[in-house]
């Protein structure tokens, strides 16, 4: 997807665009590319973005460690400032306290808006922090064997020192 020059959305067709989205996006891992839809709307001092996307994400879950396929879906729209950054926000510190009321997104209003980007950001805000293969996975089997043949080795120490304390 290429950049769009802001101001160029002013002479769209409803000062809108939209893309149709059909591709793999950089630096993130899909099965199936990214499908969907991203609408630009430029507002005058702001512009209203939204999309619908989705793809398939290959998982490990955090209890069983097992691969398992999930569906990322975005319905989302943000709203984007345009305004001119001053001297004082360019050459900000790189970590800094920063106000709630600091939390928007602006562009200058003659620069460019990125869709990929754009995209990217949402679906990686759509990837689970909890990834569960299943909501009853019970997690690692372990097996236990009468004999009490250890599975691996290297725990032949520990095994040694746990047999000589009673209980």
């Amino acid at each position: 997807m290429d950049a769009i020059y802001i101001p160029q959305l002013t002479k769209a067709p409803e000062r809108t665009e939209e893309i149709k989205v059909k591709e793999f996006l950089p630096n993130l891992e899909t099965l199936t590319p990214v499908r969907g839809i991203i609408r630009i709307q430029h507002h005058g001092n702001y512009l209203e973005v939204s999309g619908k996307a989705e793809a398939i994400v290959t998982c490990t879950c955090n209890r069983c460690l097992q691969s398992y396929n999930h569906r990322l879906c975005i319905n989302t729209s943000e709203i984007i400032w345009l305004e001119e950054l001053s001297e004082q926000e360019i050459d900000l510190p790189l970590e800094r306290e920063v106000g709630v009321d600091d939390l928007l997104e602006t562009l200058p209003p003659q620069g460019y808006f990125e869709p990929s980007v754009w995209l990217y950001e949402q679906m990686c805000l759509e990837i689970p922090q909890r990834q569960l293969c299943d909501a009853n996975c019970p997690g690692i089997q372990t097996t236990s064997s009468n004999s009490h043949q250890l599975l691996d080795s290297r725990w032949a120490s520990l095994e040694a020192l746990k047999n000589q304390f009673p209980g």
